[in-house]
């Protein structure tokens, strides 16, 4: 061993490659910092107004700035979701909440929860005075969500639609969706 001697450590460079890809996670780490600051930013005032920039499907709008918004008590057949098919009535109910909301101003009221497990607000959507949350349901095209903790006197809102939905047989208690003649 005596004689041997040990080579200096030198740090490698880095190469063209790992330069680009470590720029490439820092920006996107930045953007997706600043978009969750945007988001954490919502002012919760009662009777916010905002503008609906588009409609995710049914039950999910994005507002103008980016924020996502959940209808409370809603719960519309799927469309967009990426481990499940489109389920019957679910482009009916996305059609539906996009042409009464897209594009309009519409005033946002709040519960108990103003935020769900993805981030998204959670709030009551009101196009005026016409309350969409209690329309789609009463349409036929949601269910009415009644396990998670909002005001009783809208779940027996959304309870009471939801019953006439039923006894009308409208949209998803009625069969299957109506396809246009092709």
């Amino acid at each position: 061993m005596a004689g041997r001697v040990r080579p200096r450590y030198r740090p490698r460079r880095l190469t063209f490659r790992m330069g680009l890809l470590l720029a490439l996670v820092v920006t996107v780490g930045q953007r997706l910092w600043r978009l969750d600051d945007r988001r954490a930013a919502f002012e919760f005032e009662p009777g916010a107004t905002a503008i609906v920039e588009r409609v995710v499907d049914g039950d999910t709008l994005v507002l103008q700035g980016g924020q996502r918004v959940r209808l409370l008590g809603v719960d519309t057949p799927e469309t967009v979701h990426p481990e499940r098919p489109v389920e019957p009535f679910g482009p009916e109910a996305t059609e539906f909440t996009r042409r009464h909301v897209a594009g309009r101003t519409v005033r946002l009221e709040f519960d108990r929860e103003r935020r769900d497990r993805y981030r998204r607000i959670l709030a009551y959507v009101y196009r005026d005075d016409w309350f969409l949350n209690e329309e789609l349901i009463r349409a036929g095209l949601s269910r009415a969500e009644l396990r998670y903790p909002y005001r009783e006197a809208m779940k027996r809102r959304f309870r009471a639609a939801e019953t006439e939905a039923r006894h009308n047989r409208a949209g998803i208690w009625g069969g299957e969706p109506r396809r246009p003649d092709r």
